[in-house]
């Protein structure tokens, strides 16, 4: 998820990492077990005033399947599980306006189950899983290809 983030103007950082959990500082083999209560996740630092944040919830929805609440695609799990944690009482308000949008779209023909929730402590991945795609083009390029990701995206946004 850090990738269609990360080229824009305005976006700061993407920081890959662990949110919304009853572990402090977990790891990624503490995570990736489904025990945790955390999800995956990115953060991103953004500039409002050049990278609006509803454009942010543009992008998010157009890399996710909404509507799969057991996982992403080939990861399965409650740690792939969809969210967007809000900061404000404005992004949460936004969030749900633009998830009602999707929903009212037509685009799936099932219920969006992606949650909007308060931000809670937001954890870093280590080292190897920032910038994943950079240090890892191959293998990145390669999951992307058997996830079924792609072919989901081009299927809904064209």
């Amino acid at each position: 998820m850090v990738k269609p983030f990360d080229q824009w103007d305005g976006i700061e950082k993407v920081i890959s990492g662990y949110t919304g959990g009853h572990v402090e500082n977990p790891t990624y083999e503490q995570v990736k077990t489904g025990t945790t209560g955390h999800y995956e996740a990115v953060q991103i630092e953004f500039d409002p005033s050049v990278f609006p944040y509803e454009k942010l919830l543009e992008i998010y929805w157009q890399q996710i399947d909404p509507t799969d609440d057991g996982g992403q695609f080939h990861d399965r799990g409650s740690q792939y599980r969809t969210a967007i944690f809000y900061h404000s009482n404005e992004q949460k308000t936004l969030a749900e306006q633009s998830k009602l949008a999707l929903a009212k779209s037509g685009k799936f023909n099932k219920p969006i189950v992606t949650k909007i929730l308060p931000a809670a402590p937001f954890y870093p991945a280590e080292e190897y899983h920032q910038n994943f795609y950079q240090k890892n083009p191959e293998a990145y390029k390669k999951d992307r290809e058997i996830s079924g990701r792609d072919e989901f995206l081009r299927k809904h946004w064209k």
